[in-house]
This record gives C-alpha cells, sequence and structure tokens, in this order.
C-alpha cells in the first residue's frame, strides 16, 4: 500500500510506486493469491491544495481531478498493477473518516481545545520549539523540510496521542516492523521525547477543502488524519473489511513521523492492528542537487519515459535506487546502464541465439545430457552452471528485503556468465558442421536459454514487460518464482518448443543524434 501527493508527479512519485509495485508482483510470484491487494492513489485535502487550485485559477475539485489523472496515466504507463487507485475526494473515503472519526470520539480520546502554535502550510503540520529554526530576521522554519512556519492560534480538535506512546513505542521497537534499520533507529529516537496531543482539525473557516468534523460543520478533519484512513477505505473499512493488517506500507522517508507515530496511534486507539511493516525509502537528487522547482531540474517521469522507455526508466530506478540513503539521477547513469544491461548483457543474448543464422529452426531445443556433460568439461560452463544454482536462493533473499539493486547485481552476474559461456563455446562455428556438431550447437543454445528463462522469471517484478516479451518469445509458460527453481539438466527433461514469431529485439541500444551530448552528472 502507498499513497502519494497531488502535486503533479515526479520521479519520486514514480519510485514509491514502482516500489510497491514490484513487491506486489514478487509477493504474487512467490505465494499467487487472487486475494492480494495493492493500493495507491493521491491525498487531495487541505490547504496546499486549496493554494495550488487558486495559483492555478481552476477550481479545487478539477485541479484534483486533472492531477489525480496524471498519477493515473503515469502508473499505466509505467506498469504499475495497483488493485484499487483511491482519492480521498470518493464518498467511499468520507464515510471511512467518518466513522473512523466517531469511534475515536466515543472512546473519548478526541477533545476540543483552544490552540496555538507554529504551523507550517507546506508540511501540514504543527511544529514544536525542537522541529524549528530561526533564521537572521525571526522568522520560523521546519527543521527538517525547511518550509516556513506561522504563528497560528484557533480552536481544534485534539487527539490523545500520548495516551498511546508505549504501544506505539512496543510496535515500533518490533523486529521488521520499520525497514531500512536506519530508519528504525530514527522513529525510535524521535519516541523518546514524550508526545504532545495533537490538533487532528482545523477551522472550515481557513481550510475549506477537506472532509468535515462528523456534527461540527465548523471544523475540518486534519489532512494526515484523513489522508491516513485511504488505507482502510481501500481494505473495506467499516463493513466488509479485508486483508488488515496490510503486510508492507511504502513511504518516503520525509513522512515517517505521520505513519510511525500517528497512524499506529490511531489504529491502536481504535483496536486495530498496525501495519505489519513500513518499507521507508529515500529520495532523488538530480545530478547531486536536491530536486525543486526553483533550480529547475524536477525529472518528469512521462517525459523521461518517451527517451528511455517506460521499462527503462522503471529498471534504473529499482536498480539505482537504495531505500536507505538518496539516490541520485542523471541522464548519463540512465544511459549507461541500460546500454550496457538491457540492451548488451540481457537482450543481445537473446537476440544471438534466436538468430535465424544460428537457430533456423527457430526452436527451442531439447536438453541432451550426454552432451551436456560434454560442455560441463569447461569451466565457462561449470562457472554458468553455479551462478544459477544460487542464483534463486540469492534473488529471493534481496526480493525479501526489498533490495532490489541487489537482485539485478545477481542477475546481471549470471547473465554475465551466460554471455561467456556463449563466446567460450563459439556455436556460430558449429552451424554447418557435421551431425554431431548440430546436436553441439543446440545444446549450447537449450543451455543459453535455460538461462535466460531462469533470470527471465527472476527479473519480473522489476521489468515485467521486458519479461514478459522474453518467456513469451521462448514459449515460456509456466512463469512462478518455483518454476526458476526447476533446473533443466536436474528436471526429467524437456520437449523442443517452436519459439513465438514476436521479435527477439528486447530494448534497442540508445542513440545519441549527431552532435548531441548527454548531460554531465556526479556518482552515487
Amino acid at each position: 500500500m502507498t499513497v502519494l501527493g497531488i502535486s503533479a508527479p515526479h520521479i519520486g512519485h514514480l519510485y514509491s510506486a514502482v516500489i510497491a509495485d514490484a513487491i506486489f508482483r514478487f509477493e504474487n510470484l512467490l505465494r499467487p493469491n487472487p486475494g492480494n491487494i495493492f493500493t495507491t492513489g493521491t491525498d487531495e485535502h487541505g490547504t496546499k491544495i486549496q493554494q495550488a487550485a487558486a495559483q492555478n485559477s481552476i477550481p479545487v475539485d478539477e485541479y484534483c481531478r486533472g492531477v489525480s489523472g496524471r498519477y493515473r496515466d503515469l502508473f499505466k504507463e509505467m506498469g504499475v498493477n495497483y488493485t484499487d487507485f483511491i482519492r480521498t475526494t470518493e464518498p467511499r473515503h468520507f464515510s471511512a473518516v467518518g466513522k473512523f472519526w466517531g469511534e475515536l470520539r466515543k472512546r473519548d480520546l478526541i477533545y476540543s481545545k483552544n490552540y496555538s502554535g507554529w504551523y507550517c502550510v507546506s508540511d501540514e503540520t504543527f511544529l514544536t520549539d525542537s522541529q524549528l529554526r530561526e533564521d537572521e530576521k525571526g522568522g520560523k522554519f521546519s527543521l527538517e523540510s525547511g518550509h516556513p512556519a506561522e504563528w497560528t492560534e484557533e480552536l481544534n480538535y485534539m487527539f490523545k496521542l500520548g495516551m498511546f506512546q508505549q504501544e506505539v513505542i512496543r510496535w515500533a521497537s518490533r523486529e521488521g516492523s520499520v525497514r531500512p534499520k536506519k530508519f528504525q533507529k530514527i522513529l525510535l529516537d524521535n519516541l523518546e521525547e514524550p508526545l504532545p496531543d495533537i490538533s487532528v482539525s482545523r477551522p472550515a473557516s481557513r481550510v475549506h477543502w477537506a472532509i468535515p468534523v462528523p456534527d461540527d460543520p465548523s471544523q475540518t478533519v486534519y489532512v494526515w488524519l484523513d489522508a491516513l484512513v485511504n488505507y482502510l477505505t481501500c481494505s473495506g473499512y467499516p463493513d466488509d473489511m479485508k486483508m488488515w493488517p496490510p503486510s508492507v506500507q511504502v513511504i518516503g522517508k520525509d513522512i515517517l513521523k505521520f505513519h510511525g507515530i500517528y497512524w499506529p496511534a490511531f489504529l491502536i486507539a481504535n483496536d486495530m492492528e498496525p501495519p505489519g511493516s513500513l518499507f521507508v525509502h529515500s529520495h532523488w537528487t538530480v545530478d547531486g542537487q536536491k530536486m525543486s522547482k526553483s533550480r529547475g531540474n524536477v525529472v518528469d517521469p512521462s517525459d523521461r519515459a518517451s527517451t528511455y522507455t517506460s521499462e527503462g526508466l522503471r529498471y534504473f530506478l529499482l536498480r539505482e535506487g537504495v531505500a536507505h540513503s538518496d539516490g541520485n539521477y542523471s541522464d548519463v547513469k540512465i544511459f549507461r546502464f541500460l546500454n550496457a544491461e538491457l540492451a548488451d548483457t540481457l537482450g543481445n543474448l537473446l537476440s544471438r541465439c534466436c538468430a535465424k543464422s544460428l537457430n533456423p529452426q527457430q526452436i527451442r531445443p531439447a536438453f541432451d545430457p550426454e552432451i551436456f556433460q560434454e560442455l560441463l568439461k569447461l569451466d565457462a560452463t561449470k562457472k554458468l552452471i553455479d551462478s544459477l544454482e544460487v542464483l534463486p536462493g540469492k534473488c529471493l533473499a534481496h526480493y525479501q528485503e526489498n533490495n532490489f539493486y541487489l537482485v539485478v547485481d545477481t542477475v546481471m552476474a549470471a547473465l554475465h556468465a551466460g554471455n561467456n559461456f556463449f563466446e567460450t563455446t563459439r556455436p556460430w562455428e558449429l552451424k554447418k558442421g557435421t551431425e554431431e556438431q548440430i546436436k553441439r550447437l543446440e545444446a549450447i543454445i537449450c543451455l543459453t536459454m535455460e538461462t535466460l528463462r531462469i533470470c527471465g522469471i527472476i527479473l519480473q517484478p522489476i521489468v515485467p514487460k521486458l519479461t514478459g516479451q522474453l518467456l513469451d518469445k521462448l514459449a515460456i509458460g509456466q512463469r512462478q518464482w518455483k518454476d526458476c527453481e526447476d533446473f533443466l539438466w536436474k528436471s526429467t527433461g524437456r520437449n523442443q518448443e517452436n519459439l513465438s514469431s514476436a521479435s527477439s529485439v528486447l530494448f534497442r541500444r540508445l542513440q545519441l543524434e549527431k552532435g548531441e551530448k548527454v548531460a554531465s552528472s556526479q556518482g552515487r
């Protein structure tokens, strides 16, 4: 589960979505279950939305509809295979928030109070003194985000957050509750200070674009109570709850406080289980600089996908991104990675063993155990087999930690071994040879295609369209995780299969126009 903001989508938003999608696809690859759900969507309420719509001189609902549509279009383009897309302006969500609020009121956990404090509009939260910094002119700013804060005094409803501090600490201390461990430590450090009660409403006169507080139209529900309840809405709350608690929620590091403190407290207060795990990812810089509108370096994923393809961009984000540290987007790196790995290492190996000059019958040859034993006398074959036999186990461990970059590194090492095997055995020298040489040629093609089959199955959560094309070309029917552990040389044998007529070109090398240069960049 993941929820996004309502600003125009950039690669940070896409990164959250493709992480969640890869986790979901892997789970279904490992343990197929039609009941699994993956939700995403747009958080559409609050002061920021009001201001953005006003700046664009359009009605707020129209602004939200337009931006939400851009997210849907982007996700469709990028193969983000969600089961539910939630907009927090939907009637079903209003009902869920109203019910959740009512349950908190019934438990006497919400009360009315005149409240004053430093409020950051951009972060949509009140800040404590320890969360503020002051400039030389006396202005107050959020220490974490750098956005300005203003003194605000108003009547609010308050939630008794402090009552649940120890229970939140117990949840946050559990092994795997917050990953990577770096962010679990940050969260637990924040929980060392006493938690104050928090404001969970705003005056409707100031924040009108929000869900009205039940039985009090003068107040609207605080956006970070409203937005968090979206997860319950997608699970059928309150009428038909399913798949709760979620096994994992994917968030950016900037919203850890809301998901790691407020959210479990709200749930525990309503006698509900907190999420099984929060997976927290870091942000993206661009050529070593923070991404911002003022710098003009915000990366539009649709624009970059038109250059690098949707699968190429998706591959780069999962291959280059590491959850514990900020990733660095650069056109130099993406250009280099896609050509070296998708076009050359993976794509070229498929093209070579499917070439009609080498494979005139256009088949996936049957396995010949006798010739296989002969090939095993070569160091290149032994290295390939050794690499393939440990590949599923290694990649399984990396997937379970959501270390997608390590999955890619491990698969690429196996594919390099496959390319080395192909080069060492020199099959092109056998194509006009004796019957025995043709059998050896087919055995080489067979083992090369087995390498591609195993790697293709493993890479499905990362590049689903590309691997689908590869497995289709090789006429591979069985594509679950268990199938990548079923090695050809250890099975009862497989029959010859005809290749599909689809193109064997997986990813065309990126070419620069004459005189064009890729912008310079800094390394990760």
